[in-house]
């Protein structure tokens, strides 16, 4: 009977090690792969989604934004008549309306502020600030009518420094202005232009 020698020996054991290394090296290379592929394939799925989401989303809005300027048309000041009356609730509060009826073929909108100068007989012209209120939606068809208001407080002392002869007023969504003639009766301004304020449109009806 043969002795083996203690080299050979722990020759064939390193070789046995060797091998199960490389084995064991190669299933967790593949196992790493594996799960890199399934994970690249999630997240391109995940992208295309949102793209497609994202295009969808823009797509609608663009349809929204179209149908909503087609549906909008303001009235033009040529197809306006305007005009100003004295309105005042009491001699304390100065009120003046101002109406406009669509004399067009189309319906039209009025919605918003005007703008609105005052000219006194100076000859001077002093543009009015916005009162605190929400425009309403003014639709007008034609023959239909919409008003706005002047507001003020009345001076009754017989000492108002302000002399309005004019009303320049531009409607909303419109720079052609027509000049109207300050209402006959109308209590005096109580301080300067500047404590007159403008109110939006609503329709009459």
């Amino acid at each position: 009977m043969k002795k083996i020698r203690p080299t050979a020996l722990a020759a064939v054991t390193v070789a046995a090690a060797l091998s199960l290394t490389a084995c064991g090296g190669s299933d967790s290379g593949s196992d790493t792969s594996s799960k890199g592929s399934a994970s690249s394939s999630s997240n391109s799925s995940s992208a295309s989604s949102k793209n497609g989401s994202g295009e969808d989303i823009k797509a609608e809005a663009a349809g929204s934004a179209s149908k909503a300027g087609a549906r909008v048309t303001f009235c033009k000041t040529a197809d306006l008549a305007i005009d100003a009356q004295d309105a005042a609730p009491d001699e304390n509060t100065g009120r003046i309306d101002i109406t406009m009826i669509n004399r067009g073929s189309k319906t039209c909108s009025a919605t918003g502020f005007p703008g609105v100068d005052i000219k006194d007989e100076d000859g001077t012209s002093s543009p009015i600030e916005r009162g605190q209120a929400q425009p309403r939606v003014t639709t007008l068809k034609p023959g239909d009518a919409a008003v706005f208001n002047l507001a003020y407080e009345i001076d009754n002392s017989g000492e108002s420094l302000a002399s309005p002869t004019h009303i320049l007023v531009t409607p909303p969504n419109e720079t052609h202005t027509v000049t109207l003639n300050w209402p006959t009766g109308a209590g005096a301004i109580k301080g300067a232009y500047t404590d007159v304020q403008v109110y939006p449109t609503h329709n009459t009806n």
